[in-house]
């Protein structure tokens, strides 16, 4: 088994474009790191640069703590699944497992007893005599990872290997994974553009943003106390709804006042704008669409809004309203307790009011768009 060190490593293009900047990053023996941003943040170059498939133009790349920069990728003691399986389509599947250990010029027995062991962790088995052309696209993927397991390596990189599959697969596939990494219990670096994945897969998070890191957490970290308004936006599904308003304190006490609706900080959240002496004025305030409320006419905090889609989504509804002032938010309303003639109210055109506490409140600075209560 193996740690990661990634200290100031960077990559740049025609020497011109800078692809990854000054990415530091220390992962743990047998730990399980996701790589997650948008297309074209940086991250499977950096996996690739970890692979050695990628040329590093700065800083050092460590495994186990050997600095590999100068090794050939069958020497560094990675194993890799790629996003397209890159399977040979005339070899059977126990052939494609078994190719990289005849290279190595390993037994056939040896070799047998890895194939098989892998096959039977993996559920493919049956599969063995077949070619990648009669199976179906996870079945597939589970021959690539066997492929990958056979090489008894420190560390396993995996570049979004399920973003080929349908919806339900990858659900399937990605409870597998979590399954397979119990058995294997090595060090696991892996690359997706799927917030779902990084979140249900992760021990720690590596958010992304045009070659930078935003954000390394747990995933319960990245959610609950996010360090700027690319986090918060990116994780969490429907995205967090941001609202420009101000921050006021009065006799020691914190307040938003949201489209002119004077609402409470309280709990935590009061609590630590208390402590860090928060200044106050022009913020803008982020609340996820799962923490609004329905409200009524009348209530205190209650927002006036008018409702434009409503999308069922079988547990919950989503509400996307607009404010007086045309300002859009999303609300996640569950199905279960909700009365036939509340829901039927629910239509295009309709007027509600919603609301939210203190304790669910996020507050980014409008300039650097960073979290006020980071540490």
């Amino acid at each position: 088994m193996a740690s990661v060190k990634l200290t100031k490593v960077k990559k740049i293009y025609d020497n011109k474009v800078v692809a990854v900047h000054d990415f530091d990053l220390d992962i743990k023996d047998k730990e399980f790191v996701v790589f997650v941003g948008p297309s074209g943040c940086g991250k499977s170059t950096t996996l690739r640069m970890i692979a050695g498939l990628e040329e590093i133009s700065d800083g050092t790349v460590e495994i186990d703590g050997e600095v590999v920069n100068d090794l050939q990728p069958k020497d560094r003691g990675i194993a890799m699944v790629f996003q397209n399986y890159a399977l040979y389509p005339h070899m059977t599947v126990y052939d494609n497992i078994a190719f990289s250990l005849r290279l190595q010029k390993l037994p056939e027995d040896v070799i047998y007893d890895k194939v098989t062991n892998a096959a039977e962790i993996l559920g493919i088995t049956e599969y063995l005599t077949r070619k990648p052309r009669a199976l179906s696209g996870g079945q597939r993927q589970r021959v690539a990872i066997g492929r990958a397991m056979v090489r008894d390596s420190k560390v396993f990189l995996m570049d979004e290997p399920l973003s080929n599959l349908d919806a339900k697969l990858r659900n399937q596939m990605r409870a597998e994974i979590i399954l397979l990494r119990q058995k294997l219990d090595t060090t696991f670096i892996y690359v997706t553009h799927d917030q779902t994945e990084a979140m249900t897969l992760g021990d720690r998070i590596v958010i992304m943003k045009d070659g930078f890191i935003m954000q390394v957490g747990t995933p319960t970290e990245v959610f609950e106390m996010p360090r700027n308004l690319f986090v918060a936006e990116f994780i969490g599904a429907p995205m967090m709804n941001i609202i420009k308003t101000e921050l006021l304190k009065e006799d020691g006490e914190y307040y938003v006042r949201p489209f002119g609706v004077k609402l409470p900080v309280d709990g935590v959240k009061g609590e630590r704008l208390k402590a860090k002496n928060a200044a106050p004025g022009e913020i803008l305030l982020g609340v996820r669409p799962e923490h609004m409320v329905l409200a009524k006419e009348g209530d205190a905090g209650a927002i006036p809004c008018r409702l434009e889609v409503n999308e069922m989504m079988g547990s919950e509804l989503h509400l996307h309203v607009y404010t007086e002032d045309e300002t859009r938010m999303i609300v996640r309303v569950p199905t279960v307790g909700l009365e036939t003639d509340q829901r039927e109210a629910l239509v295009a055109g309709a007027k509600l009011y919603v609301t939210f506490e203190g304790k669910v409140m996020h507050f980014f600075d409008p300039a650097s768009e960073e979290n006020l209560l980071n540490e």
